[in-house]
């Protein structure tokens, strides 16, 4: 059974931080390059992070790049999210990805195939 779960979200003060979790199970993870997405209300789904198989590079969205860090441990078959400097505007559903193989891409919302359900985060001003 093929399974993304993430956790960690909540509510937290502008300012403040929060660590995302995303664990997998039921699909190969060591060789693919994972993401993160976030979607707000009434919003497109939008990048947010990806990290490469091995963890050699990470690609970031202008928005969160030198607040937002993304890791992994391909031994727990983990991916995380570290979110410091945590903004209103940061507030959305994150979601976890696992890439498609032979995607020429790692922002788009197509270029993945296995997505977890979500967890939420708030950030009160």
């Amino acid at each position: 059974q093929v399974q993304l779960v993430e956790s960690g979200g909540g509510l937290v003060q502008a300012g403040g931080s929060l660590s995302l979790s995303c664990a997998v199970s039921g699909l190969p993870f060591s060789t693919y390059a994972m993401g993160w997405f976030r979607q707000a209300p009434g919003e497109e789904r939008e990048f947010v992070a990806a990290i490469t198989y091995n963890g050699g590079r990470t690609y970031y969205a202008d928005s969160v790049k030198g607040r937002f860090t993304i890791s992994r441990d391909n031994a727990k078959k983990l991916v995380y999210l570290r979110m410091n400097s945590l903004k209103p505007e940061d507030t959305a559903v994150y979601t976890c990805a696992r890439i498609k193989s032979g995607s020429p891409t790692m922002v788009s919302p197509y270029d993945y195939d296995y997505w977890g359900q979500g967890t939420q985060v708030t950030v009160s001003s």
